[in-house]
C-alpha cells in the first residue's frame, strides 16, 4: 500500500511540475535564442543551441520588436508576475521617420536616468538607458537620413513614460 501512495504521490508532483512549467512565459531573442521567464521567481534564462543559461543583464530586442530589460537576473518591475516587463512596440504612425529635433529620446533618456554628466551612472536604470542610445545611435547611423527617428527611439519614448524604472537622476551638482 505504502509504495502505491509513494507512486501517486511521484505521479501528481510530476504533474504539477509540468503545468508550472507551461505557465512560463517566453519568446524568442532577434539574434537568436529563446527567452523563458520564471513566473514566480522572474528570473529569465536563454536557450540556444540546447544550452540554458541566465540571461544577462541590459535591454534585450525580442522577436516582435519590444525591448526586455533583465536587472541582476531578474526581469524588472511594471506587469503582472505572468509577463514580463516589455517596452511594448510602438505604434509606427505615430514617430518612426518623424525628424529629430534637439535631443532624441533615447539621449532624453539617457540624460534624465543617468544624469546630463553621468553623476547617476550606478542607478538600476542608467545601463538599460545606455544600451538603448547605443542601440538607437547604431539605427540612425545605418538609416538613409540619420536625423530621423529610429525604431529604438520609440522604444525610448515609451521608457521615458515609464517613471517607476526609469526614475530621474536626484543628484544634484
Amino acid at each position: 500500500m505504502n509504495s502505491i501512495t509513494a507512486a501517486t504521490i511521484l505521479v501528481l508532483s510530476s504533474f504539477s511540475v509540468s503545468t508550472s512549467v507551461t505557465a512560463d512565459w517566453s519568446s524568442n531573442l532577434q539574434g537568436g535564442g529563446t527567452v523563458i521567464v520564471d513566473p514566480d521567481t522572474r528570473r529569465a534564462t536563454i536557450t540556444r543551441d540546447g544550452v540554458t543559461s541566465p540571461l544577462w543583464d541590459g535591454v534585450h530586442r525580442l522577436q516582435d520588436g519590444s525591448a526586455m530589460i533583465i536587472n541582476n537576473g531578474e526581469v524588472v518591475t511594471g506587469l503582472s508576475a505572468d509577463a514580463p516587463h516589455q517596452l511594448p512596440p510602438p505604434e509606427s504612425d505615430d514617430w518612426e521617420g518623424m525628424p529629430v529635433v534637439g535631443y532624441s529620446p533615447c539621449e532624453q533618456l539617457t540624460h534624465r536616468v543617468c544624469g546630463s554628466n553621468n553623476e547617476c551612472a550606478s542607478a538600476e536604470a542608467c545601463n538599460p538607458a545606455q544600451q538603448l542610445l547605443t542601440m538607437e545611435r547604431g539605427e540612425r547611423s545605418k538609416a538613409k537620413d540619420g536625423s530621423r527617428m529610429t525604431f529604438t527611439s520609440g522604444q525610448c519614448v515609451k521608457a521615458l513614460h515609464d517613471g517607476s524604472y526609469f526614475t530621474r537622476c536626484s543628484v544634484t551638482k
